[in-house]
C-alpha cells in the first residue's frame, strides 16, 4: 500500500500552524470561545495547547463582566421578541373581536358579574376587585341598567403601610367617582410587604349600588345565562 507522506506531512504542519496561531491568540487575551470562532478545533485540544497560558485576573475579570452584557443582551432580544408576539396577538384578537355594540356590552356584564360579583347579600350589587379597569368596567355596565357614578357607593381595602389619602386619591381618580361617594376604609395590618406589592399595590377596592330590584334583575339574569344549552 502507498501512503501519501505528502498529505500526512501538509496535515502535520497544519495542525501546528493552528496550535500556534491559537497560542498567539491567547496571549492577546483570548479566550476559548473567542479562538475556536476563529480556528475550528474542540475545547479539549485547545485545554491541552493552552494550559501553561492562563489568562490574567484583569482579563478574567473583563470577560465576566462582558457576560453579564451579553446576558442583559439577551434579556433584551427575549425582550423585544416576547413584545412582538404580544403585539401579533393583540392584533389579531382586536380583529377579531372587533369593536362591541351596547348588546354585547350588556350580556358581557353578567358574564363579568358570574365571575366576580357579591351574589349572597340580597339588595345589593357589587363587584370588589384590585384592578381598576374590570371595576371601570363593572361602572359602564352598571350605566347600561340606569344606574349613574352618584348613586355608587365605595369601600377600599387598605393596609397601614400605604399612604391612605393618596390611595383614595388614586381610586376616585381612576373611576371617576367623587370622594363623598366613599366609605372609610378599612386598614389592616402589614403583616408582609409581599401583601400588597404586585396587583395589591392599591389595595381591594369595592364597588357597589345598594338597590333591590336591581339585585333581583341582576341575579335573574345570571340564572337565564346557566339555563343556556
Amino acid at each position: 500500500m502507498e501512503y501519501n507522506y505528502e498529505h500526512w506531512f501538509t496535515g502535520s504542519m497544519s495542525k501546528q500552524n493552528l496550535r500556534e496561531k491559537a497560542i498567539s491568540l491567547r496571549l492577546k487575551g483570548a479566550s476559548y470561545k473567542e479562538i475556536r470562532d476563529e480556528i475550528n478545533v474542540s475545547k479539549s485540544t485547545l485545554s491541552t495547547w493552552l494550559h501553561k497560558y492562563p489568562l490574567s485576573e484583569d482579563k478574567l475579570r473583563e470577560l465576566r463582566d462582558w457576560s453579564k452584557i451579553r446576558i442583559e443582551k439577551f434579556r433584551a432580544t427575549m425582550s423585544r421578541k416576547r413584545a412582538e408576539k404580544e403585539r401579533v396577538s393583540f392584533e389579531r384578537v382586536s380583529s377579531e373581536i372587533g369593536k362591541l355594540n351596547r348588546r354585547e356590552l350588556f350580556v358581557g356584564g353578567f358574564f363579568l358579574y358570574w365571575g366576580e360579583g357579591a351574589k349572597a347579600k340580597r339588595g345589593t350589587v357589587a363587584v370588589s376587585n384590585s384592578d381598576p379597569e374590570l371595576l371601570k368596567v363593572f361602572i359602564y355596565w352598571l350605566k347600561l341598567l340606569g344606574f349613574s357614578r352618584n348613586k355608587l357607593r365605595v369601600n377600599v381595602t387598605l393596609y397601614d403601610s400605604m399612604d391612605i389619602k393618596k390611595e383614595l386619591d388614586f381610586w376616585s381618580r381612576h373611576l371617576s367617582v367623587p370622594i363623598k361617594n366613599f366609605r372609610k376604609p378599612i386598614v389592616k395590618t402589614t403583616l408582609h410587604r409581599k401583601h400588597f406589592l404586585g396587583s395589591f399595590t392599591h389595595g381591594t377596592c369595592n364597588v357597589r349600588v345598594e338597590n333591590q330590584a336591581l339585585y333581583d334583575y341582576v341575579i335573574q339574569g345570571l340564572k337565564y345565562l346557566r339555563d343556556i344549552k
